[in-house]
């Protein structure tokens, strides 16, 4: 389900975040999905469990993941459709300030808009 790159710049937590997340938006991750616990998968990953706690702390922050005591961690039955006002401005405004870094490092319009695309093909 994840996988770890030891040589990536991303952090190790947030790798774990992006795949999980990934695996939601494309379907290959269904509500009510058991999540490994955080002790199988920091076995798996060889990562410390500390790491694999902070990306499942992450998730359940933005409602990816729900961890019901004494049964487990499962992927959220809650929809995209249930984001806030608030959440949903903060995530544009997230978006504004990654699109002001990439115009100012020379990034053309033309290479965003593409990159853009193939991001919603891939995720669909």
């Amino acid at each position: 389900m994840v996988v770890i790159n030891h040589k990536s710049d991303v952090p190790l937590f947030e790798q774990i975040v992006i795949q999980i997340k990934q695996g939601w938006i494309k379907g290959y991750l269904s509500p009510g999905d058991s999540v490994p616990s955080v002790r199988r998968m920091a076995m798996e990953l060889q990562v410390t469990p500390g790491t694999v706690a902070k990306a499942y702390a992450e998730l359940e922050r933005q409602g990816v993941i729900e961890t019901v005591r004494g049964k487990g961690t499962y992927i959220s039955e809650r929809s995209n459709s249930m984001l806030t006002e608030a959440e949903v401005e903060r995530l544009m405004k997230r978006f504004d300030d990654l699109l002001i870094e990439l115009a100012c490092l020379g990034i053309d319009k033309e290479t965003i808009i593409e990159k853009t695309e193939k991001i919603f093909k891939d995720i669909k």
